[in-house]
């Protein structure tokens, strides 16, 4: 009787799935972002993580807080979010150029500068997150914005067009091509 309950025991645990692992990612140097492709380390701002269902320990990197938001909110997402960590701007030694690598709070638990004009990574207005309200009202009253909560953040804020009409990229396009120019009229000598 004894053998048997310790079976049933035995049997019982095996057949219970295994809680998957969420913790937060240090992120590293071949972190990439999900829609850019590109190396996060590369870029400036804060940075946010999104951990899907049966994928344990690689969650998807993204560039910006703002386009993590907005994957969870679009439709076509497909995947179940188990969590999504954002960098804490307001942690020690945090900046805007390097917003660390393992200063991440959930993002639900996270108090965000919306509408504060700065740009993150990828160019794009930047959610900024803080786990400290005193800290985010701070950035606000230097920088702009309000201090909202993620329920209370707007669609409009991570989803909407961003106006790219002072990035023509002509600037870039002159300069690639004065370069290539040269190069070649260096290979012609």
């Amino acid at each position: 009787m004894k053998r048997a309950l310790i079976l049933a025991a035995l049997l019982l645990t095996a057949c219970q799935p295994e809680k998957q692992d969420i913790s937060p990612v240090e992120l590293t140097e071949t972190a990439t972002g999900y829609y850019c492709q590109m190396q996060l380390l590369e870029h400036p701002g804060p940075k946010a993580q999104v951990h899907l269902e049966g994928a344990p320990g690689k969650p998807l990197f993204f560039s910006q807080v703002r386009d993590a938001i907005a994957y969870s909110r679009l439709p076509e997402q497909d995947g179940v979010i188990l969590a999504i960590y954002v960098n804490d701007m307001g942690a020690a030694g945090a900046t805007w150029d390097t917003p660390g690598v393992m200063n991440w709070i959930a993002a639900d638990k996270a108090n965000y500068v919306v509408g504060s004009g700065v740009e993150g990574g990828m160019g794009a207005p930047e959610l900024v997150p803080f786990s400290d309200p005193d800290k985010a009202a701070d950035f606000a009253a230097a920088k702009g914005g309000t201090v909202m909560a993620l329920p209370d953040v707007p669609d409009s804020a991570v989803i909407a067009p961003v106006d790219q009409s002072g990035h023509d990229g002509m600037e870039g396009d002159a300069d690639f091509n004065n370069r290539l120019k040269s190069l070649s009229e260096k290979i012609g000598e």
